[in-house]
């Protein structure tokens, strides 16, 4: 499902603390490393109503989520 918005997480800033998969469990995980990681059926969100609360939660800013350019 395309949702026009872009997902990312910045591994080089992740410290794992996995509030974006606490508030959004729908579209993130932890990979095995326990860094953030999206799901893989669920790379643009799917409409979550919890993704930008999910970017706002992490600690330390490695979530973004950007409208897609039209």
């Amino acid at each position: 499902m395309d949702t026009g918005v872009v997902i990312a997480i910045d591994r080089d800033v992740c410290i794992g603390a996995g509030q974006c998969a606490l508030a959004a469990p729908g579209v993130f995980t932890q990979d095995d490393d326990g860094f953030g990681a999206l799901l893989p059926d669920r790379p643009e969100g799917g409409g979550d109503p919890m993704l930008r609360e999910a970017a706002r939660a992490c600690p330390v800013g490695a979530v973004t989520v950007e409208e897609r350019p039209a």
